[in-house]
Formats: structure tokens, C-alpha cells, sequence
């Protein structure tokens, strides 16, 4: 099992790269999301040069903000700066579309995407469409390593839905998702090989798998409902709660889309939404204020023990890393940990510290 984290991009907070470098953790994710943070290239860029092991890329960048010729120099440029250590995450969207009252990239657009982003990333010629017009493109000036290709850039996809998870095992090297449910876990991975073998691909051993969430580690007589635990964990809860109550907005309000540990909160919260300032076409603004950065203080008290318990990694050493073993049987290679803002280090030096010993 390996270890990741994922902080709120700052472009002064390059630094907290290097910290998780000296505690031992194997990546840092950097997103990608226009709107709320500083830009994720430019927050690597700075890690790269500043750090010597750990791996270092996007999570996520953004397929709908950026056109993939683009997207694919961006992280080659990063990989110039750090050889062999960067990897590009990617998926359409969810938080950084959304905020602009935009509709993540479709499946099939999305897996175009990929389709030329892989080729050009592996320094091949590739047909690439732009305003309807198709060209074949390729990187030149290699031999001046204004980009490194030399180095393999792996892709780890983001997707949950069959056709982007088909996509997946059409052109990515690894998988990140949310979520410990088995069984979604499982038929996620069977979509997965389904697009891997559809192109003629298998799926090797080195084939990356992440689970994103939150965590914290309890002291002695500490309950889910303890102010600390609520503070390492909300932003994580109530960005999850944001992302359920958009999706079951935009398809129809149908309760089957509520889940359940959300459930006795669900009405509580859209009643606050429905009180918001701003009109209804332009409440996005407020509904992610805070994402994965702090907690809103109105929102506290939506962040039940049910949803911690469901949503993050949280209870006594031993028994993270029991839950962790078990998300390891289900094929997860990797922990990501997205704790508030103002409690990264310590979320961090604490599974450091108490958890992560037990996996090396």
C-alpha cells in the first residue's frame, strides 16, 4: 500500500509537498480547479524543483478547461523539471466545471480527450480535431527538452460512471475514485477491464489504483463527534454532500440518488440551499464555498458520525489500518489523504506516525 496526499492548491503551499517528501509519503496530488485555488502547474513547478523522491502530479486536472495538446505539455513540462516523477491525473471535472454553473465533459468527449493526450504523451503523431477542423500533431524540438517525454508520464484517470471507467482501461495507467463501497468498488474495476480489453489491452500488476478521502487518526476516548475529528474531516464530508446534492438536482431530484448516510441530513441541507442569496442559477458560487478547504460553519452540524464513518478513514491506529487492509483485498494501491486546510500537517504527520509503519 502506498500513501498520497492532497492538499488546497496554493502556490505558496508548494512546501507542504516536501514536508509529506520528508514523512515518508509516496505522492502528492496537486488539483486542478480554476476558480477557487492557485494553478496546479505553477504549484508543481515550484515542488519539482524543491523535492528529490516523491512523485508529483495533477489531481485532478481538468479536461473541460484545457485542450489536451495543452494539458499533455503541461505536465511535460513539469516532467522536465522533476524526470521520472511526474504523473498526470485527470478526469472531466466534477467540482471545477460545476463552480463555473458548467456540466463535467461527457464520456465520449472525455475519452477522446485521452485518446490524444496518451499519444502525444508518448511522443507519437496523433489526429487531433480543434473547432472541427483535424490535423496530426506531434511534439518537436525534442532533442531541446523543452519537455520530457523520455521519462514515461503515467495518466491516472478519475471516473466513476461505465463509460468513463471504460475509458480508463482504454488509455490509463492507473484509476483514482471516492468511495469504500464494495461493491462499487468492483463493478467500477469490471467496466475498467471491459475497456481495457475492448482495445486490445490487458491490465498488468503495475496497473495504479486510488481511493481519495479524508481521515483522522482517534486519541484515547476521542468520538466521531468530537470537535477535532469534525475538523479533519468536514471539508472532505460536506464536499461530498455538495457533489451528491448536484448530481440529484441536475437528474431529477430522484430520492434513489440520496445516499443513505446522507439521508437524515438530505432535507436540512436542501432546505439551506433553497435559502441561499443568490438566485438558483447561480447558487454554485455558494454551494462549493468552502470545497475541500474548510467547513462552513452553517454546514457543521450536517457532518454526522454516520457520514465519517462511511466517507473518511477514521478510528483508533488499528483500526485504519484493518480498513485500510481491506481496501487493499479490493484492489485500492493507494491512500489519499485530503484533509481542511488548517489541519493538513497534522492528519499527515499523524498516519505518518501510527499507520503508515504497518504497510512498509
Amino acid at each position: 500500500m502506498q500513501f498520497g496526499i492532497t492538499f488546497d492548491t496554493h502556490v505558496s503551499k508548494w512546501d507542504l509537498i516536501r514536508y509529506a517528501e520528508e514523512l515518508g509519503y509516496d505522492r502528492a496530488w496537486v488539483p486542478d480547479s480554476q476558480m477557487i485555488w492557485s494553478d496546479c502547474y505553477a504549484t508543481l513547478a515550484l515542488a519539482a524543483v524543491n523535492t528529490k523522491r516523491i512523485k508529483i502530479g495533477t489531481g485532478i486536472a481538468v479536461a473541460g478547461t484545457r485542450i489536451a495538446p495543452v494539458t499533455a505539455h503541461s505536465i511535460a513540462s513539469i516532467n522536465q523539471l522533476a524526470p521520472g516523477r511526474a504523473f498526470l491525473g485527470i478526469g472531466t471535472g466534477n467540482t471545477a466545471m460545476r463552480v463555473m454553473g458548467q456540466n463535467p465533459m461527457p464520456a465520449k468527449e472525455f475519452r477522446e480527450y485521452l485518446r490524444v493526450v496518451r499519444a502525444l504523451l508518448d511522443g507519437k503523431v496523433v489526429d487531433y480535431t480543434y473547432r472541427g477542423n483535424t490535423r496530426e500533431i506531434q511534439f518537436i524540438h525534442r532533442d531541446r527538452y523543452f519537455i520530457n517525454l523520455d521519462n514515461h508520464i503515467p495518466i491516472y484517470v478519475a471516473a466513476n460512471g461505465p463509460k468513463a471507467c471504460e475509458a480508463v482501461g482504454a488509455y490509463g495507467d492507473g484509476w483514482t475514485t471516492i468511495g469504500r463501497d464494495a461493491g462499487a468498488l468492483e463493478e467500477r474495476m469490471q467496466n475498467i477491464r471491459a475497456g481495457a480489453k475492448a482495445v486490445g489491452r490487458e491490465l498488468g500488476k503495475d496497473f495504479h489504483t486510488t481511493l481519495l478521502t479524508a481521515g483522522c487518526v482517534l486519541r484515547p476516548g476521542e468520538k466521531l463527534t468530537s470537535e477535532r475529528v469534525i475538523d479533519e474531516t468536514g471539508s472532505w464530508v460536506t464536499c461530498e454532500l455538495h457533489m451528491f446534492y448536484e448530481i440529484w438536482k441536475n437528474l431529477g431530484e430522484k430520492d434513489e440518488l440520496i445516499p443513505s448516510y446522507f439521508a437524515n441530513v438530505w432535507r436540512d441541507y436542501v432546505k439551506r440551499v433553497a435559502s441561499f442569496s443568490l438566485p438558483e442559477n447561480a447558487r454554485f458560487r455558494q454551494i462549493h464555498d468552502g470545497h475541500c478547504t474548510y467547513l462552513q460553519p452553517e454546514e457543521r452540524r450536517l457532518v454526522t458520525p454516520e457520514a465519517i464513518r462511511v466517507s473518511c478513514l477514521v478510528g483508533t491506529p488499528d483500526e485504519i489500518v484493518e480498513q485500510i487492509r481491506s481496501l487493499e483485498k479490493k484492489g485500492i494501491k493507494e491512500i489519499n489523504l485530503l484533509p481542511s486546510a488548517d489541519t493538513q500537517k497534522s492528519v499527515w504527520r499523524d498516519f505518518a506516525e501510527m499507520v503508515m509503519p504497518a504497510f512498509r
